[in-house]
């Protein structure tokens, strides 16, 4: 019997959203790669960052992903770098989902295997996080960015955060990179319509996990200044137990109490079906729904 083929997604996350040439030179990486699919990539100018969604073999995708990551470290120079969302690095963050037939354990090697061969090539200092961390500090990609690319150099050479791999001292122009496994996540962001962003820095606090909010909810403030709006900018890190309706119907409740109203969402990147069908179940009214139900995914059985 032949093996069965091992798929697994990596979602990594640049820090450059405005300059197309910089873009398709880092995404080309991803392209005619064999056994290597790339998905989509997505830019965003207000957060100036690009996510990109890749699947494929393991050993293949760690090939390309080294190659992204060497053409992010050639393009960006964090030192000039300025945008919305929180970021420490060129290749800000590299994440391995296991797709098929692929164990969370065996993303955890690719995550190590991926973070060992970069550091050594590119002489990057790489943390390790989510289920491939090394001390639980690390588990939350947000404990290891805290304090972004200004106050990494600082940071680092404190003896609870040398890097799993590469050099006590952050690269001159690409930061650090955190590089780790997980289960898939959703990012989800809602508008306000209001650019005053103590607002949305509130009901950020009040809704992310941290400060007592949805459990599998991470959120921040965000500022569209072309838009003249804010932007509550979420990772629902398991959709499947904390669903997006959820997260949509607090956010309007929080906003009702400063007479602010929702003006928009948006997905970033790919979404899990399952993620969008269970929100308009709930919206819909629909008694009894299955994704048995679902044309497409008949389809592909």
């Amino acid at each position: 019997m032949s093996q069965l083929k091992k798929i697994i997604e990596c979602v990594p996350n640049f820090s450059e959203g405005r300059d197309m040439e910089k873009i398709e030179k880092i995404v080309n990486s991803f392209r005619g790669k064999e056994g290597v699919k790339l998905l989509d990539y997505s830019r965003d100018e207000d957060h100036n960052r690009l996510v990109v969604t890749v699947v494929g073999e393991p050993e293949a995708m760690k090939k390309a992903v080294i190659e992204a990551m060497g053409a992010a470290i050639e393009v960006i120079d964090m030192t000039k770098h300025r945008g919305q969302h929180p970021r420490m690095g060129a290749v800000d963050v590299v994440p391995f989902i296991p797709v098929k037939n692929v164990s969370m354990t065996e993303a955890v090697e690719l995550a190590k295997e991926v973070a060992k061969e970069a550091s050594e090539k590119y002489g990057l200092p790489i943390f390790l996080y989510e289920k491939a961390a090394t001390q639980p500090q690390r588990e939350n990609l947000a404990n290891i960015r805290k304090g972004e690319f200004e106050g990494m150099a600082e940071k680092i050479k404190q003896p609870e955060w040398t890097p799993d791999y590469g050099p006590a001292e952050i690269h001159p122009t690409a930061g650090v990179t955190a590089v780790g496994a997980r289960m898939p996540l959703v990012a989800f962001n809602v508008n306000l319509g209001t650019d005053n962003m103590e607002i949305a820095n509130r009901i950020a606090k009040n809704i992310r996990f941290l400060n007592g909010g949805l459990r599998y909810c991470k959120a921040i403030g965000i500022e569209l200044k072309d838009r003249g709006i804010v932007q509550i900018s979420m990772n629902m890190t398991d959709y499947t137990k904390t669903a997006l309706y959820r997260a949509f119907e607090l956010i309007r409740i929080e906003a009702k109490r400063y007479g602010v109203s929702i003006v928009g969402s948006e997905i970033i990147g790919l979404v899990p079906m399952e993620a969008l069908i269970d929100t308009a179940v709930y919206y819909l009214g629909v008694e009894d729904f299955s994704m048995e139900q679902i044309l497409e995914a008949r389809m592909m059985e």
